[in-house]
C-alpha cells in the first residue's frame, strides 16, 4: 500500500500477478470488475483465510540481499574502492530498512546516512515533495555530500523504487543527474561489462519506454543487444520480459522517471538494488580516475549528445480535464507540419496505434497497447511527446534532442546550445 511520492490521498494497493509483475490486461480489468461488484465495504468478509497469510520474516530480507549482491559486475573493484564516500538519504521513506544492508553486503564501508531524513515519517517534515527528481528534496543530501567531499549522493523515494543521484560535474560542482542520464550509465555499464567478460549472448535484450532517451538504442546496437520500447510504466517492461521468457535474455530495463529494473528477479522498478549498482559504477569509474559525469560525457562523444526535458501543464477540475482532452484532440486532428523550423517526418499516435509519414501519407501499425500518447519526430532527430497524466490533472510534454559532440572540451558549449534549442521548441509550440 503506497502513495509513493504523491500526496497521501493517492494511497493505493499495488496488485501483482504470479510472475511478480504488476497486473496488465486482461487481468487488471478482470480484477476491477470483481471490485465493482461490491456494493458496500460491509459485504467484504475479513475473517477466514488466515492459513493463507504468510508473515514476511528476515529470511526474505536475506534472500533479497543475496539476489542484489548477485547483480554485482566487478566485485573486485569494490574491494579496491571500499572507502568510496557514499552519502545516502531515504527521504523519510522505507529505503532505510534495506539500502544500508545491501551496500554493506556489496562491500562498501564508508556510507553516511543523512540524519535529518533518516527516520521513516509519512509527513516528510524536511521536504515539500518527497521526490528525488526534485532539487529541493535532495538539497540536504547535496549539502552533506559537499561537506564530506563525497563521491556520490543517492536518494530514494518513499517506497524505495526510484533513485536519484548526485555527482560532481566536469567542473567539480555537485549536480543532480536526471533519469535519462542515470539509465544511460547503468545500461552502458552492464552491457559493456558483459561484452568485456565474454558473457554476452546473441539473445540479450534491454527494455525501455517510448519517452525515454533514444541514446539507449545506440548503446544497445553497439553491444549487439536488442532494445525493445514499451509504454510508460514498469508493468509493460515486465510484460515484455514474460513474453520473451525462454527465448530472449533480459539484462536491464529503465525509464526516464528515475526507475531501474536490473535483472529479472524483481519484476518492478527497485531502488535498493539500483543504489548498490550505481555505487559500484562510481567505484569502477573512480578506479579509472574519473567520475560518472565524465564517463557520461565520453558516451556523448561516442553516441551523440542527447538532451531531454519535461514540462507539466496543470489543468485542475472538470474544465481542466476538458482542456487537456481538447489539446490532445487538436494535436491529433491537426498535427504540426514543422517544429522549430524542422519538418515533422513521423506522427505516432499510440491511441490509434498508428504511425504516419506526413510527406508521403504512408501509415503503419504501432504494435503496442492503446495509450493516449502522441509523438512528433522531426527531420533533425528531435522527438516531442504529449501525454496526459494518468494520476494527476496534468498534461506532460517530453522533449528529446541531440547534437554531435566532437570532444569532451566542447561539452559546455553544446550543452548551452541544446538548452536554447529546447526553449525554442517550447516557444514554437506555444507551451
Amino acid at each position: 500500500c503506497t502513495a509513493s511520492h504523491n500526496p497521501k490521498e493517492y494511497n493505493g494497493y499495488k496488485a501483482y500477478w504470479d510472475d511478480g509483475a504488476q497486473l496488465v490486461p486482461p487481468h487488471d480489468t478482470n480484477v476491477i470488475a470483481e471490485v465493482e461488484k461490491i456494493a458496500s465495504v460491509d459485504d467484504v468478509k475479513f475473517t477466514g483465510g488466515e492459513k493463507n497469510i504468510t508473515i514476511v520474516g528476515k529470511e526474505v530480507d536475506d534472500a533479497f540481499i543475496a539476489m542484489a549482491k548477485s547483480l554485482s559486475v566487478y566485485p573486485e573493484v569494490i574491494s579496491k574502492q571500499k572507502d568510496l564516500k557514499i552519502v545516502y538519504t531515504p527521504i523519510h521513506g522505507t529505503g532505510i530498512k534495506l539500502v544500508p544492508g545491501v551496500l554493506k553486503a556489496f562491500g562498501f564501508e564508508n556510507v553516511t546516512i543523512v540524519s535529518e531524513q533518516e527516520q521513516p515519517d509519512g509527513n516528510f517534515p524536511t521536504v515539500h515533495y518527497p521526490n528525488p527528481e526534485e532539487k529541493e528534496t535532495m538539497s540536504i543530501g547535496l549539502n552533506k555530500a559537499r561537506e564530506l567531499d563525497a563521491d556520490i549522493l543517492l536518494g530514494t523515494d518513499p517506497d524505495a523504487d526510484r533513485v536519484g543521484i548526485g555527482v560532481k560535474d566536469n567542473h567539480g560542482e555537485w549536480v543532480l543527474m536526471n533519469g535519462n542520464q542515470t539509465a544511460v550509465l547503468a545500461f552502458n555499464y552492464l552491457l559493456e561489462a558483459r561484452k568485456t567478460k565474454g558473457i554476452n549472448q546473441p539473445n540479450d535484450m534491454v527494455i525501455t519506454t517510448i519517452v525515454t532517451t533514444g541514446m539507449i538504442d545506440g548503446l544497445a546496437k553497439a553491444n549487439d543487444v536488442t532494445c525493445y520500447r514499451v509504454l510508460t510504466g514498469f508493468k509493460w517492461i515486465a510484460e515484455m520480459i514474460r513474453k520473451k521468457e525462454g527465448k530472449e535474455n533480459y539484462i536491464v530495463g529503465g525509464e526516464e522517471s528515475f526507475g531501474l529494473m536490473i535483472g529479472d528477479k524483481i519484476r518492478d522498478k527497485d531502488a535498493v538494488s539500483a543504489v548498490a549498482l550505481l555505487c559500484e559504477m562510481a567505484a569502477y569509474e573512480k578506479e579509472k580516475g574519473r567520475t560518472l559525469f565524465e564517463k557520461l560525457i565520453d558516451l556523448y562523444v561516442r553516441f551523440g549528445f542527447y538532451k531531454e526535458d519535461l514540462i507539466s501543464i496543470t489543468k485542475k477540475g472538470m474544465d481542466g480535464q476538458a482542456q487537456i482532452a481538447a489539446m490532445m484532440e487538436s494535436y491529433r486532428s491537426n498535427p504540426p507540419k514543422t517544429i522549430n523550423g524542422s519538418a515533422v517526418t513521423q506522427v505516432l499516435d499510440y491511441d490509434l496505434q498508428l504511425g504516419t509519414d506526413p510527406a508521403s501519407g504512408k501509415t503503419w501499425k504501432i504494435d503496442l497497447p492503446k495509450s493516449n500518447v502522441l509523438q512528433f519526430v522531426t527531420e533533425d532527430g528531435s522527438i516531442i511527446s504529449a501525454r496526459p497524466s494518468g494520476t494527476e490533472p496534468k498534461i506532460k510534454f517530453y522533449f528529446s534532442i541531440r547534437e554531435k559532440l566532437e570532444k569532451p572540451e566542447d561539452f559546455d558549449r553544446v550543452n548551452k546550445e541544446l538548452d536554447q534549442k529546447i526553449k525554442a521548441i517550447i516557444a514554437d509550440m506555444k507551451l
